[in-house]
């Protein structure tokens, strides 16, 4: 999950950015009175698959194709799924709605057998890069929770041209090998157990074995009051299936980590975010009770340079568009007329 080592820094250090609000909107709060349970039988259309950078992505569409462009990115262990509520609602009011699996899940495929099968954080980016580029899309606002906050974040800083704003799930996310190294209190520590068990051939080897169970108790514990159904996890879990998952999940925790190498071709991108870049396009970040001591979300708000605001969603975890479709769409409309 991309709720990563870098902001698990800032659950430790208190309030770093307070004296650098300025202009920032910090902080419009909302609660979540009533839990969204999407419905099982709910679907995103027909899959779509086009050739873009190192990769055949499959995606599904909605809403008028001259609508504003609007990119929504699933992270692990889930898929385009998540989007299942808040893409109509999206397409309803005008914005041209694209869900892409992400590479190692769905019907998304490399086009060679000789890639290697990377997961490290600027790879995923240049992926969605490269599908705007195939399907002629100059700039969009890109949306997302996990993996998909990260390549949000990635993409607003490296590609800001790109990106007419973004909306990222539990903040500014983008990963530094250098502050991953350092070691967090046992109790922080605790809950990324699955990234060590991923760091073992034992983990490999159960995580191919038991995807299907391992991901639902993730589900579970990254949203313990969502009173999802067998029917909503199997209709996502079935993108699990993708022949380059495993290899794409363990190189991304063990990349994070610092135990597998990444490729040269990403270095220079790499470098530029390992610096962690400030973040100069609209931005609303959300945050869900899975974010803990972060949930504020002062730690990170010194990130964002232009218009920018804070959300706060009680009683939710970390699967926000499917667990809050409405508040997450209207986080997507609210961005864009910042805008404006």
């Amino acid at each position: 999950m991309s709720k990563n080592i870098d902001r698990r820094r800032f659950l430790i250090a208190t309030i770093i950015a307070a004296a650098t609000l300025g202009m920032i909107g910090l902080a419009e709060a909302k609660t979540s009175k009533t839990q969204h349970v999407s419905q099982p039988h709910a679907s995103l259309g027909p899959i779509k698959q086009i050739d873009a950078g190192l990769l055949n992505v499959g995606y599904a569409e909605a809403g008028p194709a001259d609508g504003t462009p609007v990119i929504l990115l699933h992270g692990w262990p889930y898929d385009i799924h998540s989007y299942v509520d808040v893409a109509p609602l999206l397409a309803s009011k005008g914005y041209h709605v694209l869900v892409p699996y992400l590479r190692g899940y769905g019907t998304t495929r490399f086009l060679s057998d000789q890639t290697f099968r990377n997961g490290q954080q600027s790879a995923v980016a240049l992926d969605i890069i490269h599908l705007m580029d195939a399907l002629k899309i100059d700039k969009a606002i890109i949306a997302g929770f996990d993996w998909g906050a990260r390549t949000a974040d990635i993409m607003a800083a490296l590609w800001p041209q790109r990106c007419k704003a973004i909306v990222a799930v539990s903040g500014y996310l983008i990963t530094s090998l250098e502050a991953n190294a350092k070691p967090l209190p046992p109790a922080a520590e605790l809950g990324w157990w699955y990234q060590y068990y991923f760091s073992t051939e034992r983990g490999r080897l159960g995580y191919g074995e038991y995807r299907h169970d391992f991901d639902k108790l993730i589900w579970k514990i990254a949203s313990p009051k969502w009173d999802f159904d067998d029917a909503t996890y199997d209709r996502t879990a079935a993108s699990f299936d993708n022949p380059d998952h495993v290899d794409i999940v363990i190189h991304n925790y063990r990349w994070r980590l610092g135990l597998a190498k990444g490729e040269p071709q990403y270095d220079e991108l790499e470098q530029k975010l390992f610096k962690r870049p400030v973040i100069a396009v609209p931005a609303i970040t959300i945050s869900s009770d899975f974010d803990g001591p972060a949930k504020d979300g002062k730690a990170y708000a010194n990130k964002f340079s232009s218009k920018y605001s804070h959300r706060v969603l009680n009683g939710i975890g970390h699967n926000v568009p499917q667990e809050a479709p409405e508040e997450f769409a209207k986080a997507v409309i609210d961005v864009d007329g910042y805008t404006k």
